[in-house]
């Protein structure tokens, strides 16, 4: 199977393909216990730690070290035009995705290469007086803030799709909602991650975008479009969406991943139930791509099974 042709007879969208197709989204976010991100203005180029106006030498250092940590490092930027900041503090975001540790924290900073001072396995940890320690400028963030991810040069979809979500929602929430330069899953343009919780979303539109920040000041979730949070694996993330969906359980801490053992998952409640997901993957039936521009192949796609009840461990 080739990739199907638009009217101007290029390869379509990626992100039209998946909706055509009805691809299921849970099971897709990042997996990261935590995030770090840092506002830098100007272009980006597909891998934006080492291709931006960001000291590349730095950016891959870090993004080395993020992901050895089990932390998700990307770029941000201010909707609209990018110049440089001449001079102007970078914005500093650090969060922590994990139930009863959830937190968000930020800071304005002179110079990116500060965030080298970051305990990023306190980071991973959620242990919040250690990163302040190592960085003291960080402070407590309580409003969630939306990054949306609008990187052309990553993916098509995310600029076609992602500029226009966060011109609509910068009006409506100003300093919530900032570009971010790849959140993955092209496909599901236009996508999102929402901190501290780290639930990411697909398919989104201004008006559902807005739903899922007005949830996340609630400490809650939205079902419509959840990809998963990135807490957990991806076999966590598909089960976890199954609980929710079976029971109707919105607050985001109310749900902990705590076990994973031969395609099923348990699921824990924080008031002592329990259930038993069985969780399969099975080839992607037609292929698709997985990102614009690319040939369509069999990817491998989760599916949770109806979740048991059963004891908590």
């Amino acid at each position: 199977m080739t990739a199907r042709l638009d009217a101007t007879g290029r390869p379509g969208l990626c992100s039209t393909f998946c909706r055509e197709l009805r691809e299921p989204l849970p099971g897709t976010a990042a997996v990261a216990s935590g995030w770090v991100v840092v506002e830098q203005p100007g272009p980006w180029g597909a891998k934006a730690p080492t291709q931006s106006h960001l000291d590349p030498e730095f950016g891959g250092t870090f993004d080395a070290a993020c992901k050895k940590a089990d932390v998700r490092f990307g770029l941000i930027r201010s909707p609209g035009r990018h110049p440089d900041p001449d001079g102007r503090p970078h914005q500093v975001y650090v969060a922590s995705t994990t139930p009863g540790r959830t937190w968000l924290l930020g800071a304005g900073v002179a110079d990116a290469r500060e965030l080298s001072r970051l305990d990023l396995d306190a980071v991973r940890r959620g242990d919040l007086a250690a990163v302040t320690a190592s960085l003291p400028s960080l402070t407590v963030i309580d409003e969630p803030v939306m990054l949306v991810c609008t990187n052309g040069k990553r993916d098509e979809c995310c600029a076609v799709l992602g500029r226009p979500l966060v011109k609509a929602l910068s009006a409506v929430a100003p300093g919530q909602v900032w570009e971010a330069n790849h959140l993955g899953g092209h496909r599901f343009a236009p996508t999102a991650t929402l901190l501290p919780a780290g639930t990411m979303h697909g398919h989104l539109t201004a008006a559902s975008a807005v739903a899922v920040l007005e949830a996340g000041r609630r400490g809650e979730t939205v079902l419509t479009g959840l990809r998963g949070r990135s807490t957990w694996t991806k076999s966590g993330q598909v089960a976890e969406i199954a609980v929710r969906t079976l029971t109707g359980e919105l607050a985001l801490d109310a749900l902990r991943v705590v076990g994973e053992d031969l395609g099923t998952v348990i699921v824990a409640h924080r008031d002592g139930r329990s259930w038993t997901v069985p969780v399969t993957s099975a080839p992607a039936d037609p292929p698709r791509p997985e990102s614009c521009g690319k040939e369509p192949f069999a990817m491998s796609i989760l599916h949770a099974g109806t979740p048991v009840p059963g004891d908590a461990r």
